[in-house]
């Protein structure tokens, strides 16, 4: 879990979606009424919200190079049912795309996207490679090639791993030419 900035402009809305899951712990905000008003859901409106939030986390892990962590619905098919709109403000000309439908989480979430996608901010927006883990964070690196959701947690767990992978290998290497 990161203690990276928030995500800029409308990618916060889904860094925050998906990160409404734990997936180590399995604990789940949407579960709480406080977690889903702060996405304005009712307790019908949790399925859909569920299916987007892994759609979104499938999209995500792509994003950084990872094939998604179970079967989803493409998120291209979820964000089809939520069409935008382009508005023009009277004062400045300032052009912004706008949900049709009023409000709705899936439309928010299109808006988003979409400002994201125009923005070149979409694909930094990615879902960290730790398998018990795959928290969104947005990869501020000047490469773009982030890998974890926080150095200090997953990045050095992963690390850790290796060394240790490492260190068995050398070992069983050192005991086969002692044997030979």
């Amino acid at each position: 879990m990161s203690e990276r900035s928030p995500a800029p402009g409308g990618l916060a809305l889904i860094e925050s979606l998906v990160n409404t899951v734990d997936l180590e712990s399995g604990a789940d905000s949407l579960d709480t009424e406080e977690g889903r008003a702060r996405f304005g859901l009712t307790e019908d409106a949790l399925p859909a919200a569920r299916q987007l939030r892994e759609s979104l986390r499938a999209t995500l892990l792509a994003h950084a190079g990872h094939p998604p962590h179970r079967p989803v619905t493409p998120l291209g098919e979820l964000l089809a049912a939520a069409p935008l709109v382009i508005t023009v403000g009277p004062a400045d000309g300032a052009a912004a795309f706008a949900p049709v439908e009023d409000g709705s989480l899936l439309s928010r979430v299109a808006a988003a996207v979409a400002e994201a996608v125009t923005a070149g901010t979409w694909s930094r927006l990615k879902a960290c490679e730790a398998a018990d883990c795959h928290w969104a964070y947005y990869d501020r690196s000047p490469a773009g090639r982030g890998r974890w959701c926080s150095m200090q947690v997953c990045g050095a767990r992963a690390k850790m791993r290796r060394y240790r992978a490492n260190a068995a290998g050398q070992k069983g290497s050192e005991t086969n030419k002692k044997g030979s």
